[in-house]
């Protein structure tokens, strides 16, 4: 059988042999007084020549307190210019960092503080609470507030403590294709070469500024938002959640000339009437990304804001971008390019054959930008990544001869909830710890806002009886906010095959027919 392999359109780019933090921070010192970072709750403005000095002293304090190379300390906080201080602080001292949902239930952070092998958590005042909680029974030896983050500063480091560019510099969790989240181990290599593929595509420059309300937690914010701004020279203004009226006035105010969002802030732009009070006259490209966006969509906004609105795709096992839409290159549609250094193949789910343009079957990744793998989890690790490196991404897609993606279809059971991923299993084994229910399914259902809404499908044990209300509430005290069912349907029995499987193709065909 014939490989079909289908190249970038794009000619390759040289990945440099640099650690994250160097790379990053390199033209921190000639930008000097150029403003790296506005908190947009305060309006307080960090330079490129002030952060790098935060971030070297943060660096240069850990490892007088005897942080030690691959340790892994945890952060949990919104977006704040201080979140890229301990981000790169870790980083350049030899340390690893895993990046924690503030939303989370303390049952969830126990989980990744635990699983990842955090030793110190450096947390937001607002979830001290949570944290400490979650942080019992763990390796966490210390808990810091991110408000007294300089008590950790020490002499400023002046050079990345070495590392090899395939040691592993963070750890954000994914449910990936399936199952309970999981930390990606993501090494120097995978997010330096990312950032200049994903470059090669998006050309931010030096002149631009735009807002960062992606969450930094999540690998869209902190990989295109953080990194990418930081690398390129803009100007980042940060917002701690989404607001409409914020996120438009800061346009208005700053000027900004970009915009990456998710589809839900799509909508908001192309619908809400708000949205004419404000001049956004400056803005010349949305990005959507982490979720798909109609075509319909994209030109609605696109044509009331007068600018582009295109789209990228990737996932956080591949740092995580993989196609974005290069200016002047929109289609309709169009999940993007494929990044410069990067592969695709598209591989019938049935037979395992190589498809060819315009054909829908899985989407297959290569190249620098594969992580290394799921941290603890070989057996999840084997079954995403294949024996020649290919990441097998469980959505469903085609190319055109243009080297542009289109994604139609998930192969894989996550949920995508205003970008969020929502492990159905998750949800499922929390819904069976309920002493009324015998047998539990979730599945994702198309929501206009949403994009997607975890709906549960719940059988009851003989002589139970309870509420919609009720099976809601016990999963949302359990659980961060974008997790929570939208909808619970009760079932006599949930469709599965002769092995036991869940079959959520049935569910979805029974919710689209309105059963």
């Amino acid at each position: 059988m014939t490989a079909v392999i289908h190249k970038s359109p794009l000619p390759d780019v040289v990945i440099p042999d640099m650690a994250l933090t160097p790379f990053v921070f390199q033209k921190a010192a000639q930008r000097g007084d150029k403003v790296a970072f506005i908190d947009g709750t305060t309006d307080q403005p960090l330079s490129y020549a002030a952060l790098y000095d935060r971030v070297k002293r943060l660096a240069g304090g850990l490892l007088e307190r005897g942080l030690a190379k691959g340790e892994v300390i945890a952060i949990m906080a919104p977006n704040c210019p201080d979140y890229a201080v301990v981000f790169h602080g870790v980083a350049m001292a030899g340390g690893v960092v895993t990046t924690i949902n503030p939303t989370y239930t303390e049952r969830e952070v126990h989980h990744q503080l635990n699983d990842a092998g955090a030793t110190k958590l450096i947390v937001f005042s607002m979830f001290q609470e949570t944290a400490t909680a979650a942080a019992a029974d763990s390796g966490v030896k210390e808990i810091v507030l991110l408000e007294d983050l300089e008590d950790l500063f020490g002499e400023p480091l002046e050079e990345q403590v070495p590392v090899d560019v395939d040691d592993v510099v963070v750890l954000p969790y994914s449910s990936g294709t399936t199952g309970l989240s999981k930390g990606v181990m993501l090494t120097h290599r995978n997010c330096v070469a990312n950032l200049v593929q994903s470059l090669a595509a998006i050309p931010v420059g030096e002149d631009e500024a735009f807002v960062a309300v992606l969450p930094f937690f999540h690998i869209y914010g902190m990989q295109v938002l953080m990194n990418l701004g930081l690398s390129a020279g803009a100007t980042i203004v940060t917002m701690p959640r989404f607001d409409l009226e914020q996120f438009l006035a800061l346009h208005q105010e700053h000027k900004l000339t970009r915009a990456f969002v998710a589809p839900p802030m799509v909508v908001a732009l192309a619908k809400h009437p708000i949205v004419d009070n404000y001049d956004l006259s400056s803005l010349k490209t949305i990005f959507s990304g982490a979720a798909p966006l109609s075509a319909e969509l994209a030109i609605e906004c696109g044509e009331r804001l007068g600018c582009e609105v295109v789209q990228g795709y990737g996932m956080t096992e591949l740092s995580p971008v993989t196609h974005a839409t290069p200016p002047g290159k929109f289609k309709a549609g169009s999940a993007g390019m494929t990044v410069p250094n990067t592969s695709v193949r598209i591989v019938d789910p049935g037979t395992g054959e190589d498809l060819d343009l315009e054909q829908d079957g899985e989407v297959w990744i290569l190249g620098p930008q594969v992580m290394k793998g799921y941290l603890n989890n070989e057996a999840a690790t084997k079954s995403t990544i294949d024996d020649e490196g290919w990441l097998h991404t469980g959505d469903i897609g085609h190319m055109d001869a243009d080297g542009h993606l289109y994604v139609v279809d998930r192969l894989k059971e996550l949920i995508k909830f205003k970008g969020f991923q929502v492990p159905p299993a998750e949800l499922e084994a929390l819904l069976l710890t309920n002493p009324k229910v015998a047998d539990a399914a979730v599945i994702g259902i198309p929501d206009d806002e949403a994009g997607e809404i975890p709906a549960g499908y719940v059988v009851l044990k003989e002589g139970q009886q309870a509420t919609e209300d009720e099976i809601k509430e016990f999963i949302s005290s359990q659980v961060a906010t974008y997790k929570r069912l939208g909808k619970v349907i009760f079932v006599d029995a949930v469709p599965k095959s002769a092995s036991g499987k869940i079959l959520r193709r049935v569910l979805r065909d029974q919710a689209n027919a309105g059963g």
